[in-house]
């Protein structure tokens, strides 16, 4: 094999090493059989939530499972290989294959790593599950504002019995 050649390839190892080493999550998928459309608003929807999607060589992205400390993901490098990593929500990947998945019959999750751990499908399924941060936030800022609002309730209460018993 040529020494450039070799040397690209040794190029993309590194620079998937470093994504799989960065992310926090990556799950890997098997996108045989969707067609362009579908790869497309895939993509989007993956853009939008700011996780990366990339299809990758199988020997290429094995090789970098490997530098990278995942190991056991090597096995589930076989038929048509993409990632998609997230830096940021480790649960987003997660949540937007399997919804695409559920709607998409050509779509497979085969496994992947959250939050730094290889994760076996049920339980990528089960984080899929979970609701968002966003969603979290914002049960958790309804739940700490029901007592001041239960309060400011009692308060008016009071006060417009107040009034009436004055104007009575």
């Amino acid at each position: 094999m040529r020494k450039d050649v070799l040397a690209a390839k040794e190029e993309l190892v590194a620079e998937f090493t470093k994504k799989l080493q960065d992310a926090n999550s990556a799950i890997v998928v098997n996108y045989r059989g969707l067609d362009v459309a579908d790869v497309t608003d895939l993509r989007k929807q993956l853009r939008d939530a700011d996780v990366s999607f990339n299809v990758i060589k199988n020997n290429v992205i094995s090789r970098a499972a490997e530098k990278a400390g995942y190991d056991e993901l090597k096995d589930i490098f076989k038929g048509p290989t993409a990632v998609a990593f997230s830096n940021e929500d480790p649960i987003a990947p997660a949540k937007i294959l399997k919804n695409f998945a559920d709607n998409n019959d050509a779509l497979v999750i085969k496994g992947g790593m959250i939050e730094k751990k290889v994760a076996s499908l049920d339980e990528i399924n089960e984080f899929a599950s979970l609701p968002s941060r966003d969603e979290l936030l914002a049960t958790l800022a309804n739940v700490l504002q029901a007592p001041i609002r239960n309060v400011a309730y009692g308060v008016k209460a009071i006060a417009d019995s107040k009034d009436d018993d004055s104007a009575a």
